[in-house]
């Protein structure tokens, strides 16, 4: 493999294969830790990851959420989430109040819960106000070079912070029209009435920057690379829009495409770029944000890379039931992507000393890749997906595995590898199969019942039936003619008797098992362990499933369900705190698994 194009990146890395955790901060807790994970806590992560001989550790967008919590959908694309910081490295240990309240919320919002209470999250804010104002030095010569050193957005920032809670939380297009508009005398006039709110901001985001930056020390002392994310877009609501609306196409919302895992595609709701506006200020808006990310990160994960090259884009105006139904691609030229995206991840490589990796999953053009390969910019290749879809439409072998990749089971938009095994292996979306029946007027509940098992069908998957063992099977329950069909066949094709196929792929023996034991999820991380691919990071649940921890039905224990809102995305906690889990027989299990691959 030639790393020619980015040598000085992988030199600095080294071109040896290495292993991975991806935990998201607000998934792990200490027994010290106020409500949920915090930055101190990444030091116990750092040391999980020694013990059990994984030297990369990727982490979740850090950055300030909105209301949804959603760390792809954040009020800036720079500003840090306040719920992270560690509050008693911070509240002055002579101050006995402070440290009783920080006692009082804790008992409050306990952690290990299962998940995430984010009212956690204006109860710290609350104590971060009575620290700072305990304080009588305000402007700390570090804290005004902070704030000098990030001026292209702290200012701005902390000024959008303060408005938003003037106007009660509403969106910044919601505000009264002289702050909406950014008119220069009102935001002055404001300014000056509400600098020491202000000023609070920043000093928040200060501390945040402190403590973040000292995790990033520490893992430099125990050799382990620390990896960030890079969210391709912000919200709407967010500093970024409100500060450079010209940047953004206000008019459209980002989504996805229909798919064979969201039948309606998907609608996000951020704002797209406006690429040849930031093309005409140099870029500078991609520096910057590549620019505080380095003081982080050693890698950093661009999130939907494909969007650099198009982007699903919705208008505005669009009902939400029809989530990503009636888009179009962005720009809608196609001779026009290869362009756009190779020089915008031009400006990305040639602007950062981080290694940069992409997530490229999902329907792409053949370009994105090609691209990636040529700028050996690792993509992604999840293990149920690595498969031949064409022509033998089966897994492929370790070794088929593209080498300029990050491997892994599972990704934070997906079930993790025993639920996918337990209700999603050798299914389709029924919302998917039911559109398709519609648009051919064929009757979905008659085929439902002759081409399903309803008693393996759950969570909107459905199971073929073991009898439906053929495409003319599948054709003749259709009643229709098999090229009225060819969509039908390419889904039966690439899920029928999917479990079967991956446990000969295994090397498993005896009859194949419904439910994921231990001997199977030890089995599927070996083999993507001995994978080609340069790195391997498995998110923390796929890992800890060697554990034996986890209790019930696997699908509960997943980060994320893309096209929805609910409390449980984004807050999943893992139920042991990481002092147990250093201490846990599992570490040696796991470390010996990667020595064995050659990736420590």
């Amino acid at each position: 493999m030639s790393y020619s194009f980015s040598q000085s990146k992988w030199q600095r890395i080294g071109l040896n294969k290495r292993a991975g955790v991806l935990a998201p901060l607000f998934s792990i807790y200490s027994k010290n830790s106020v409500g949920i994970g915090d930055f101190v806590d990444l030091r116990l992560l750092i040391d999980w990851c020694g013990k059990t001989g994984n030297s990369i550790l990727q982490l979740l967008p850090l950055n300030e959420v909105g209301s949804t919590f959603c760390p792809y959908d954040s009020v800036s694309s720079f500003a840090l989430e306040p719920s992270y910081l560690c509050l008693s490295l911070i509240a002055p240990r002579r101050n006995q109040n402070l440290r009783e309240k920080i006692e009082k919320i804790k008992k409050k919002f306990p952690c290990g819960k299962g998940h995430i209470d984010y009212a956690i999250k204006e109860e710290k804010i609350k104590i971060l106000w009575d620290i700072f104002t305990a304080q009588t030095d305000y402007e700390s010569p570090k804290l005004q070079q902070f704030i000098d050193e990030n001026k292209y957005w702290i200012p701005d920032f902390a000024l959008y912070k303060v408005l938003k809670s003037y106007h009660e939380g509403r969106p910044w297009y919601e505000w009264q029209e002289q702050y909406k508009n950014r008119q220069p005398q009102a935001l002055e006039n404001f300014s000056r009435v509400h600098e020491r709110e202000i000023l609070f901001q920043c000093w928040v985001q200060w501390q945040l920057y402190e403590q973040l930056k000292a995790v990033r020390e520490y893992a430099q002392e125990k050799n382990i690379l620390l990896k960030g994310d890079l969210p391709i877009l912000v919200s709407r609501d967010s500093a970024d829009v409100w500060v450079r609306p010209e940047f953004f196409k206000l008019e459209f919302a980002a989504g996805a495409p229909p798919d064979m895992y969201a039948a309606l595609g998907q609608r996000w709701g951020m704002s797209t770029y406006n690429w040849d506006n930031i093309a005409a200020d140099g870029y500078r808006y991609l520096k910057e944000k590549l620019k505080f990310a380095e003081n982080f990160y050693d890698l950093l994960r661009i999130d939907h890379v494909v969007g650099l090259f198009r982007i699903w884009s919705i208008p505005y105006s669009e009902p939400l039931e029809n989530a990503g139904l009636n888009g179009f691609f962005d720009p809608a030229d196609e001779k026009k992507w290869e362009v756009q995206g190779k020089k915008l991840l031009c400006v990305l490589k040639g602007s950062t000393n981080m290694l940069l990796c992409a997530e490229d999953l999902g329907v792409i053009p053949r370009i994105c890749p090609e691209t990636l390969k040529d700028m050996r910019i690792p993509g992604n290749d999840v293990q149920r997906w690595v498969k031949d879809w064409k022509v033998k439409h089966d897994f492929l072998a370790p070794e088929e595995y593209r080498s300029l990749s990050v491997a892994m089971l599972s990704t934070h938009d997906t079930t993790n590898w025993p639920a996918w095994w337990e209700n999603e292996a050798g299914t389709v979306d029924e919302v998917l199969f039911q559109r398709r029946c519609a648009e051919r007027h064929i009757d979905y509940n008659s085929v439902k019942d002759k081409l399903f098992n309803k008693n393996l069908s759950r969570h909107g998957r459905l199971r073929w039936k073991e009898k439906v063992d053929s495409v003319d099977i599948l054709v003749n329950t259709l009643g229709k003619r098999k090229k009225e069909v060819l969509d039908f066949i390419d889904l039966y094709e690439n899920s029928y008797r999917e479990k079967e196929k991956l446990w000969k792929h295994l090397k498993l023996k005896g009859r194949m098992k419904e439910r994921a034991d231990r001997e199977i999820i030890e089995a599927v991380l070996k083999i993507t362990l001995d994978s080609k691919a340069v790195f391997y990071i498995n998110l923390i649940t796929d890992w800890l499933y060697l554990a034996d921890i986890f209790r019930g039905d696997p699908y509960q224990y997943r980060i994320n369900t893309p096209g929805t809102i609910s409390r449980n995305n984004w807050s999943l906690v893992i139920p042991i705190a990481l002092e147990d889990l250093l201490k846990h027989k599992v570490c040696g299990k796991i470390k010996k698994m990667v020595a064995a691959s050659g990736r420590i």
